[in-house]
């Protein structure tokens, strides 16, 4: 019995939406993540501007985009019993609005702190942008299609940081950056409206039977406990904090200095060299949604291609680090192109549970990851600056930082590696 025929009687289920309409509810609920991503990469583009304007350090950089993962992860644990409960169109609607009030905030700034506070905010309103759309898609599509699903937001994530990059440099000089985030504001209220037309309610089932199991009626409670008890949970959770996070963190901040600081690129070029890269990206994450119903049928699971992706990513990072100043776009675009296997592992968890834990297993696991960006964005400014404080070049502190993110890489594959567990629902 192949890994897909294994997945595809556990997902049977009555609430499966027909292509149609299934389509329809994709489509409008990748608006919406378009605009998450868009959000979130646009800090990489817009770093020389605002770092001129309010006199920014590199640990300033790294904790104004990091704060938008901040703000993300803070709201995952309650964002998980919420999907459960209210379903995915509630949800996404309430943190919308305010993702709309922190691009409006964000726009009127006139200090870092002010800067700070409206880009944790704006990591709020978007928190939900794909864990809601994932939760539906575990009730309403089957295995193949959720497999395909997962791929192709990723995917639209992409062209929303793809929309970061070029475009953005074009309109900064007829708009300025605060009027981008009325734009920006504008594109989150379409989407909500779209999102209020096309995506069905939500029937949750918040009641244990009669003589349930504690398991059921932990997770009717709402309660984490079997989510943190899970040895495949706990076997990603590592991969998600550094290697998966470490590729959303260079592709919506450190690849932009990197590539002006480091390989000497204009604000200009580096735009370019984002585009490219977030390009690059967008047909890698729909080639993995072509892909992965093949995959699955021929036994290539999700944890055997990290097993074999993960150091192929590893390798390609440490060739950047010692290229130095001749490591350019297409150096970051390979590596984060070979990262991209991380990206499977997202729907690989929750297939690991019930589908009325669904919520709260992927949104714990998305904390893993953007609290995981957070530490990593942040954290590279931090070892930035620190190195160029005892003496270190510019050129020599960049590769240190990223070093020693690199070894924080081998350490998780490691423990992935060793950590004996698969994704069979328990």
């Amino acid at each position: 019995m192949t890994v897909a025929q294994t997945i595809l009687p556990r997902l049977a289920d009555p609430a499966h939406l027909d292509r149609r309409t299934g389509a329809i509810v994709f489509l409008a609920f990748a608006a919406a993540y378009f605009c998450s991503a868009l959000v979130r990469a646009i800090t990489a583009t817009l770093s020389p501007v605002l770092t001129q304007e309010f006199t920014l350090h590199a640990r300033d950089l790294g904790l104004l985009a990091g704060g938008y993962f901040f703000g993300f992860a803070a709201i995952q644990l309650p964002l998980g019993k919420w999907l459960d409960k209210h379903g995915p169109k509630h949800v996404i609607l309430w943190f919308l609005s305010l993702a709309v009030l922190g691009c409006l905030a964000f726009s009127m700034a006139s200090s870092f702190t002010w800067l700070l506070a409206a880009r944790v905010l704006v990591g709020m309103g978007v928190g939900a942008c794909l864990m809601a759309p994932l939760t539906g898609y575990r009730r309403w599509f089957d295995a193949s299609t959720l497999l395909r699903a997962n791929s192709w937001m990723l995917m639209t994530g992409s062209l929303g940081m793809l929309a970061s990059t070029l475009p953005v440099q074009w309109l900064l000089p007829l708009t300025g950056w605060r009027a981008l985030f009325w734009i920006l504001a504008a594109m989150i209220l379409l989407a909500m409206v779209a999102i209020v037309w096309l995506v069905p309610a939500w029937q949750a089932n918040t009641k244990p039977r009669a003589g349930a199991t504690d398991v059921e009626a932990a997770a009717a409670s709402g309660s984490y406990s079997e989510i943190w008890k899970n040895r495949y949970f706990r076997k990603m959770v590592p991969l998600a904090f550094f290697n998966y996070a470490g590729l959303v963190a260079m592709q919506t901040l450190w690849a932009g200095p990197w590539l002006i600081k480091v390989s000497g690129y204009t604000p200009l070029e580096a735009a370019t060299g984002l585009f490219c890269i977030n390009g690059a990206m967008l047909l890698t994450f729909w080639s993995w949604g072509m892909a992965n119903p093949w995959l699955a049928a021929r036994g290539w699971s999700t944890d055997r291609l990290v097993t074999w992706g993960a150091p192929v990513s590893m390798v390609l990072l440490a060739a950047n680090i010692l290229g130095g100043s001749s490591t350019g776009w297409q150096g970051w675009a390979v590596f984060c192109m070979a990262t991209s296997v991380m990206g499977l592992m997202q729907p690989a968890v929750g297939m690991a549970f019930r589908s009325s834990l669904a919520g709260r297993a992927l949104s714990a696991y998305n904390l893993a990851i953007f609290a995981g960006v957070f530490v990593v964005q942040w954290g590279i400014g931090l070892l930035i600056d620190a190195f160029t404080d005892i003496g270190f070049a510019q050129v020599a502190s960049f590769q240190a930082a990223m070093g020693v993110y690199l070894c924080c890489c081998i350490a998780s594959y490691a423990y992935f590696v060793s950590m004996k567990a698969d994704n069979s629902p328990q």
